[in-house]
């Protein structure tokens, strides 16, 4: 018996060495910051200045800074339950739902709710690659011919193909550092441009909204468009497993240093810009603040390029989770052997997959909004509260009880509001919607 316990330990763990999260365990804490700061810093920070014009100077400062500290919270905590059982790591998010909430039902909280944020957000990513690339060649030759953005998002996609490849997560650590680095250069493009256009003549600040109800779904939208902006919570465990630990160094200290770093990155790229964006121009901003700043022409194609390779780097930190769930389901239910050929198809179908969907519905940024409400609010503001109210079993009443239901009352309200907005959206804007564009 003992002979096949060792065997099979042995066979467990030549598994684990192969799987892409917990293939090497030899990361440096900077990693966490630059991989953290991709996953968090979107091109979404472009249209902050659009949500803020929908909710106004109070409401707008309120919830961005009020997100911004209610989701680094819930990344603590995240970070210090990895190894909250002594010799065991909770690698992956499904983990420790399963460990918080039963092996069964822990896979059905957690697991769908975390493919449509990385899948969802792989798409995106692929719209957006797509249409950057086109704004950089209409910037720079106008009268060149029209090139469909089907094309376009093609080109994006092929170079995914290629990075896609790269076996685990610290073998795209340089791809995902130039993302973060571009994230922070098209957000400071985005506000420092902002100052030197200066305020527009007769700014206003007042709603956008024809009627009350316009307001108020404006408004919803506008809270679903900053969910969203905070939606890297979906791989931080996996992130820090990829961290070395011993009992001395647990993983959560330079796991930590690496977060405190990304959120200092993301308050530099988001306050800055929502705030300025809106201060200049007001309710006249556009859902993109680049589009609303026009020229210099060659400083909105360098903007769009940045924002081009953040995306690239933000799809394969999105995606590397994904082909770890992929690839443990054909090693460890199908019982495949662990080898190129299946990691090589397996990723180049789900490459192709999300490429598709992504010509056949370029307008999937705003049905994201609308799923995404259901499943990125429950991931970043309160699953991580819930988990730990059930395994810290913190004193009733006490200051950590309060704190986490007061952060799961909110994300509750976010994740039953910001998809309303999203659907009103939808049904207003469906008229304009073309498949395959």
């Amino acid at each position: 018996m003992g002979q096949e316990d060792s065997d099979n330990a042995a066979k467990q763990k030549a598994i684990d060495d192969w799987l892409p999260i917990t293939a090497t365990r030899n990361a440096k804490w900077w990693y966490s910051a630059y991989h953290n700061l991709t996953a968090m810093v979107g091109a979404g920070v472009l249209s902050l200045p659009y949500a803020m014009s929908n909710m106004g100077w109070g409401p707008g400062v309120v919830v961005l800074i009020l997100s911004w500290i209610i989701t680094l919270y819930t990344l603590w905590q995240m970070v210090e339950m990895h190894e909250m059982v002594p010799g065991k790591r909770f690698d992956r998010y499904h983990e420790l739902g399963q460990h918080a909430f039963g092996e069964k039902l822990g896979l059905w909280i957690v697991v769908p709710q975390q493919i449509v944020v990385e899948v969802g957000t792989c798409i995106v990513y692929m719209v957006t690659g797509g249409k950057s690339l086109k704004k950089v060649h209409d910037t720079l030759c106008p009268s060149c011919k029209d090139i469909k953005t089907t094309y376009w998002i093609m080109i994006f996609a092929s170079v995914n193909f290629v990075l896609s490849q790269c076996p685990d997560f610290n073998s795209i650590s340089f791809v995902s550092f130039c993302a973060a680095a571009m994230s922070l250069t098209y957000s400071t493009i985005a506000w420092v441009a902002s100052v030197k256009k200066g305020v527009t003549p007769d700014v206003s600040y007042s709603s956008r909204a024809h009627s009350t109800a316009d307001a108020v779904f404006n408004f919803l939208s506008a809270l679903g468009d900053v969910a969203f902006a905070y939606a890297g919570h979906n791989v931080v465990l996996e992130i820090q497993a990829t961290m070395p630990s011993t009992p001395e160094v647990p993983s959560k200290e330079p796991m930590w240093r690496g977060v405190i770093l990304a959120y200092i990155g993301v308050a530099y790229c988001y306050f800055p810009v929502a705030f300025i964006g809106y201060y200049m121009f007001g309710k006249a901003v556009d859902d993109n603040v680049l589009i609303t700043l026009q020229r210099p022409a060659w400083l909105i194609a360098a903007a769009n390029l940045f924002v081009l390779i953040h995306v690239i780097g933000g799809y394969q930190v999105f995606a590397m989770p994904v082909f770890d769930m992929i690839e443990t389901y054909f090693v460890k239910t199908l019982n495949f052997p662990p080898s190129r050929a299946l990691r090589v198809t397996a990723r180049i179908v789900f490459l192709a997959l999300t490429m598709f969907i992504a010509i056949c519905i370029p307008f999937f940024g705003s049905l994201l909004g609308f799923l995404g409400g259901f499943a990125f609010a429950p991931t970043t503001y309160f699953l991580p509260c819930v988990m730990w109210l059930r395994l810290k079993k913190p004193k009733r009443f006490g200051l950590s009880w309060t704190i986490n239901w007061i952060c799961i009352i909110i994300g509750v309200l976010l994740m039953t509001l910001s998809p309303i907005g999203a659907m009103r959206n939808i049904i207003v804007s469906a008229k304009d919607y073309k498949f395959f564009s």
